[in-house]
């Protein structure tokens, strides 16, 4: 469609793998543009033929638009082409028996349609068919479809030359199944000199070398689309290595582009699995070989010229497969450094001991390699297709010849001479930090991931949701509704009796004196003793009592011994007198009186005491009231967590381990209960429940860093490295992002006039105040030589300007502000709002005013907000000490600057756990030194 120009008479040519198929006839194209061809050819497609399955998955179908001009007397006619376009076959592969597509139709250089029309959208309607599937839905969906895209290598050595015909190659093998291996190689690489970026994104390139028009190379809808270098699954995604990327790109560089696919059956699947657990680092081959141009005729003489041409610069790169392994990834992609290829060292990392460009010449098929120039120039039925051949397409079958040739004498020199490996030894990619940019991507992960609902069964399992038992639970309920309904009527029965004695008392009468009341009581008594009804109420009573015996207090058996009996005796009687008021108070007020006496303390009160137990280390009472808490309100997700976290920080992980179970039955999508849990497993040697919690936790909430970060630092402990940087990974992105929107609302707040509020001396003050806590202990003596302590003095000079004997009166009071202050830490960890560098806590329940003072002049800047320091915050709160140590070593080794004021006091509060005053009190120097 749309060829619109002087063009009468077209025909169109169609090729696959080399070979010409056939030719429409001659059309002429009408006033519209169109040229309506009608024109159907086949080719077969077998496991064992030229057209087996891994080249359907990577080659086109290439179409080849032909102007015929008018024939001249004597002259064949005059054939020229005018543009090509290819059709991507993949999706035969892919469950469909045919597909239809149009194919757009990119122009040839130099011919009349790009003079004409440079920016025609003319394409060519192709429809493809198969008479049967080539995979069935099984085939298809046990297998997998490999690509990989060679993009480019910077940083090339020096001697590289733009002059002269070089070929730069890389090359990778693929297990299939069996002991097959698939070969995939990359060459025509150009060497590109000093300029610009490569843009992005930009189209990936088929296989096919060189063609007539080079716009036809890209493949539809495939794009390579960078990213960050944090991203990158490469060895250079550290910060100290961007600056070095990004000189890199815009100098020298070797660019391919190009991307190859393979199809993986079952087996192969299988193998490539098991090979990638065997060895996780596969080779990747790099080599320049000098190309050989040999003319028609002139084979002999091109193999012999070729002699003495050599690969030189043999490099290695070696590409971490793991990654595949780990579940749902799909994709790795980075910059992989280049290193002289060495077998020694190659054997030691990759268990290979054979180069594909030394050892594996035979199997190359370097024919089939896509060497060859468009078939265009090569095969022709007719005179008017010979004459096509002479013309236009000599030099591309000499070029194309004779780099097939140089290919195949280059590979046996390998064995003929020894200085092609001198020059492999060459330090010169080292030397120039040589690194190959690659994409290596799988259609379906190698490792499915484990879909949320697999998880929430699997932690349902675990955590063995306990039912309240419902017939118990009820019987107890109603024995005690049973015998307060007892005590009501037993109370109106004794009522009519007193009115039927003494009659009804009027509210004129006035008040009984109390000498009258007590003789009305023993007459009363008398009566009802005598007249049996006494003995009645009490059987009567009698039922509903041992119904609260059996069903409330669970006793079907005899006591030990006497004194077991009496102190239950004690109990039941205070309950029994307990609900006989409630019943009574309902039946005279006619009020509907709660069965549940309304609790003394509130659940905030309780947590307060049990922290002051705590800090009493009257561990005792802290549970006490700790479980008291859970009493009032079993419902409470926080007064389980609570609990939990005082158990595991002594060393009570079974207990610890039921209450954070208890808060995940409760509410199975609480976030922090499974992380809680995982943590708690991990103290336990539980580590596939563990995996479990914390895979559930991150899949729950996707955006939390801390799931990310402490799932990390678990695969961490499991010397799952590639999976832990990983997380660690997608954690980083997270912060990154919320930083940034931030940093927009402080920009916009900016914007509007507003500044946001500080409290520059509260950070200060808790420093100085735990500084105290800790020089007031006997067994610590200030020494002022030391540096971090001298600070302190000249803090706290600075801070209390009146003299010494108002510090000691104030003295009393900072001890009040640390009891909540350093329980605060010791217990429960900083307040939630956000890193401690970005923020300024205040000191808990109390705000100290008066050490508020702004400081003379404006301290350093913050350290910037880091995955490990938020995680820790939290860790601090549930007291997983071993947790906090993995996070601030990663700290530690994330600073650039060194160690900050946060990381710190961090590592200060577990020493307090330890009650390891002295190394507490260096830490806190320190902080105290830096902010």
């Amino acid at each position: 469609k749309t060829l619109k120009s002087n063009v009468l008479v077209t025909l169109v040519r169609v090729e696959y793998n080399g070979e010409v198929l056939g030719d429409s006839p001659k059309t002429d194209v009408l006033p519209s543009g169109t040229a309506e061809y009608n024109f159907s050819t086949s080719f077969e497609c077998s496991p064992d033929g030229p057209n087996s399955l891994d080249v359907i998955v990577q080659k086109p179908l290439l179409l080849t638009v032909l102007e015929v001009g008018p024939r001249e007397k004597k002259k064949p006619e005059k054939i020229t082409p005018l543009g090509q376009a290819v059709v991507d076959l993949l999706p035969l592969l892919q469950g469909v028996h045919s597909l239809k597509v149009f194919a757009p139709l990119y122009a040839v250089p130099a011919s009349s349609s790009e003079k004409l029309h440079p920016k025609a959208t003319g394409g060519l309607e192709v429809t493809v068919s198969t008479k049967e599937l080539l995979l069935s839905a099984t085939q298809f969906s046990s297998g997998n479809l490999l690509s990989i895209t060679m993009e480019a290598a910077y940083s090339v050595p020096g001697v590289f030359t733009v002059e002269g015909q070089q070929n730069y190659m890389a090359c990778l093998q693929i297990p299939a199944a069996g002991e097959k291996e698939l070969l995939l190689l990359f060459q025509n690489g150009i060497l590109k000199a000093d300029g610009e970026k490569e843009p992005l994104p930009r189209p990936k390139n088929w296989p096919l070398g060189t063609i007539l028009a080079p716009g036809a190379l890209a493949i539809p809808n495939s794009f390579i689309v960078g990213g960050p270098y944090e991203d990158e699954d490469g060895d250079l995604t550290r910060s100290k290595d961007r600056e070095f990327r990004r000189q890199a790109e815009s100098t020298k560089r070797i660019v391919w582009d190009t991307e190859r696919r393979c199809y993986l059956d079952a087996a192969a699947v299988a193998v490539l699995q098991k090979r990638i657990a065997e060895c996780h680092y596969w080779p990747v081959e790099l080599c320049k070989m000098s190309m050989a141009s040999g003319g028609k005729g002139k084979t002999s003489k091109a193999d012999k010229g070729d002699e003495d041409k050599q690969i030189a610069f043999h490099g290695v790169a070696y590409v971490n497969m793991m990654h595949l392994l780990c579940p749902g990834v799909k994709q790795i992609r980075g910059a992989f450094r280049v290193f002289s290829y060495q077998d020694s060292e190659v054997f030691e990392k990759t268990r290979i001991q054979h180069s594909i460009f030394r050892d594996l010449r035979s199997q190359l098929s370097l024919a089939k390699e896509g060497l060859r120039t468009s078939p265009v120039s090569r095969a022709a039925p007719t005179k008017a297709q010979k004459e096509d051949k002479d013309s236009s397409g000599t030099v591309r079958s000499r070029e194309a010849h004779g780099t097939m040739v140089a290919l195949i004498s280059l590979c046996q020199h390998w064995l003929q001479t020894a200085r092609p490996r001198e020059q492999c030894l060459s330090p010169q990619y080292s030397e120039a930090g040589t690194f190959l940019v690659m994409e290596i991507k799988l259609d379906r992960p190698l490792v499915p991931k484990r879909l949320r609902e697999e998880l929430v069964r699997r932690v349902k399992e675990m955590i063995h949701p306990k039912p309240e038992l419902p017939p118990w639970t009820g019987g107890a309920k109603k024995a005690v509704e049973a015998y307060e309904k007892c005590v009501t009527s037993v109370a109106a029965a004794i009522l009519r009796e007193y009115h039927e004695l003494f009659g009804k008392q009027l509210p004129g009468q006035g008040m009984i004196d109390h000498g009258t009341l007590e003789e009305q009581r023993r007459q009363l008594n008398y009566e009802l003793n005598t007249s049996g009804k006494y003995f009645a109420f009490k059987e009567q009573l009698k039922h509903s009592v041992v119904k609260i015996v059996r069903e409330k207090y669970l006793k079907t058996e005899a006591f030990e011994n006497q004194g077991q009996l009496q102190e239950f005796l004690s109990e039941l009687y205070v309950f029994l007198v307990g609900h006989m008021h409630i019943a009574l108070n309902k039946l005279l007020s006619g009020e509907n009186v709660s069965s549940t006496p309304t609790p003394c303390t509130t659940d905030k009160q309780l947590w307060l005491f049990a922290r002051e137990a705590e800090a009493n280390r009257d561990l005792k009472l802290a549970s006490l009231f700790y479980r008291q808490r859970i009493a009032q309100d079993q419902c409470s997700i926080q007064s389980w967590l609570d609990y939990g976290a005082f158990c595991l920080l002594h060393e009570d992980a079974t207990k610890a381990q039921e209450c954070f179970k208890k808060a995940l039955c409760l509410d199975p999508q609480h976030t922090q209960s499974l992380l809680l849990c995982g943590i708690v497993a991990v103290k336990l040697q539980h580590y596939e429940e563990a995996e479990i919690f914390f895979e559930d936790a991150c899949c729950l909430e996707p955006s939390s860093i801390i799931a990310w970060t402490l799932s990390g630092l678990f695969y961490e402990l499991q010397n799952n490295y590639i999976r832990a940087e990983r997380n660690f990974r997608e954690a980083k992105k997270l912060l990154q992002a919320q930083l940034e929107e931030e940093r927009r609302i402080l920009e916009a707040a900016e914007a509007e006039g507003k500044k946001p509020s500080t409290a520059p001396g509260h950070f200060l003050s808790s420093c100085l105040i735990l500084y105290l806590f800790l020089a007031s202990h006997g067994n610590l003596v200030l020494k002022t030589p030391a540096p971090g302590i001298a600070s302190c003095k000249e803090i706290s000079s600075q801070l209390l300007k009146p003299d010494r004997s108002f510090i000691f009166s104030l003295f009393s009071i900072f001890l009040l502000l640390l009891l909540n202050h350093v329980l605060n830490w010791a217990v429960y960890g900083f307040p939630p709002n956000g890193c401690w560098g970005n923020k300024n806590p205040t000191l808990g329940l109390t705000e100290t005013h008066f050490l508020a003072a702004p400081c003379p002049a404006p301290g350093p800047q913050p350290p910037p907000c880091t995955i490990f320091m938020k995680t820790v915050e939290f860790l601090m709160k549930v007291n997983a000490v071993r947790f906090v140590h993995k996070a601030l070593a990663h700290e530690l080794l994330s600073l650039q600057g060194g160690p900050t004021c946060a990381y710190y006091l961090a590592l200060a509060w577990t020493y307090l756990l330890q009650e390891d005053l002295p190394r507490c009190e260096e830490c806190v120097c320190e902080a105290i030194r830096i902010d």
